[in-house]
């Protein structure tokens, strides 16, 4: 297994390394993803820094192998956040010394674009959502009105940029005429002897959104006597502890907020059961390979997952989660009850998760990473 070190190099040789800008609208602690990925950039011989935003309650920043650098605005959200946040974004690039830089969904993608092309540098296109089919995009008009043109004028000037899946690969292949690679987003495999006694709860980690199936998911408690613990925070998190308060399941669901990767990693193992149920509203939804898939496989536990393309075609090779189209509270309940008392089947699941995280994992996934990298900055 390959082992991460921090490199320590001369000034002068960190001079002539190549340099990655990525660029992102979140405040970077949570985003294991970008964390990953710039890590591994920064591990195998390149200069890195991460942009972000910087909000009122952000912690501080640890310290990683690559730059971290937040961006603070006056506005938190809508169109105005946007606009701001897009706008010192440009400016901070405009000096910034970079070979290339790489726009982290659409939401950055227009400052990243411009800079590319006044300063003639390579700019890439990380493409880890189909963001215009989002929920919270596709269902407002006017709203997937204004990036579905931004999408348009930008995305098929982006010819180097790599994507989560093949499904979404094919999509902006057919849509745009770009070919881009796939690199999953996968958990680094960790060796860990560490027994983990499990305890009695039913997990969610990630983002509370909208369009995470909430409004199911939360009233199912009713009728199930394990609780849930939620660990993630979002645009959705208010709405979650109205319908918990509104079905009075205070004792039974607990919002437990953001947590620190490092700590949810020995949160998660812990748990009886991980639930990834997303809305099929939106092909993003329904193309997604949400990051918890994994993080449950490498955690091993069982999952009851939504029956979508991208965890029926992995579940086929490994099973690791029961797959379910029903996406009612009582039908929910059903399949989370049926999947708690079925301790033989708790158990195969289990056990292929241990084989399953041994083909998914970003030590496999990185080779891809780099290749991309190489090829597109040796030329």
């Amino acid at each position: 297994m390959k082992k991460y070190t921090k490199r320590y190099l001369p000034a002068t040789e960190k001079q002539n390394l190549k340099q990655v800008v990525f660029t992102v609208t979140n405040d970077l602690s949570f985003d294991q993803r970008m964390q990953r990925i710039c890590h591994t950039l920064a591990t195998n011989g390149y200069s890195v820094i991460l942009v972000g935003r910087k909000n009122k309650d952000s912690l501080p920043l640890q310290q990683k192998s690559f730059h971290q650098k937040r961006i603070s605005c006056f506005f938190t959200k809508g169109f105005l956040f946007y606009a701001e946040y897009n706008l010192l974004l440009f400016l901070y690039l405009l000096l910034k010394r970079m070979d290339v830089v790489c726009a982290i969904d659409l939401d950055t993608i227009l400052p990243c674009y411009i800079i590319s092309a006044l300063r003639k540098k390579k700019r890439v296109y990380d493409a880890h959502e189909l963001f215009c089919e989002m929920k919270e995009v596709v269902t407002r008009p006017r709203i997937y009105k204004v990036w579905k043109w931004i999408e348009k004028r930008t995305v098929p000037k982006f010819y180097n940029g790599y994507t989560v899946n093949s499904y979404i690969k094919d999509i902006l292949q057919k849509e745009y005429g770009v070919e881009y690679t796939v690199v999953r987003n996968m958990p680094l495999l960790v060796s860990d002897e560490t027994s983990y006694p499990n305890k009695e709860f039913v997990i969610y980690q990630g983002a509370v959104n909208h369009g995470r199936c909430f409004e199911a998911i939360i009233p199912a408690f009713q009728w199930i006597d394990t609780p849930l613990y939620i660990y993630g925070t979002g645009n959705f998190y208010e709405e979650a502890k109205k319908l918990t308060l509104s079905h009075k399941l205070e004792n039974k669901v607990f919002l437990k907020g953001p947590v620190d990767p490092n700590t949810l990693r020995t949160i998660t193992p812990t748990s009886i059961l991980g639930i990834n149920i997303i809305e099929n509203e939106g092909l993003n939804n329904y193309y997604s390979l949400a990051n918890r898939f994994f993080d449950y496989m490498h955690a091993g536990i069982p999952q009851l997952c939504v029956d979508y393309p991208a965890y029926r075609e992995i579940n086929q090779e490994y099973k690791v989660a029961v797959l379910t189209k029903n996406l009612s509270p009582a039908g929910l309940a059903s399949e989370i009850n049926q999947l708690l008392k079925n301790k033989i089947l708790q158990e195969e699941l289990k056990i292929n998760t241990l084989k399953a995280r041994e083909v998914f994992n970003w030590q496999n996934e990185e080779k891809k990473l780099l290749q991309f990298y190489k090829s597109i900055l040796d030329n």
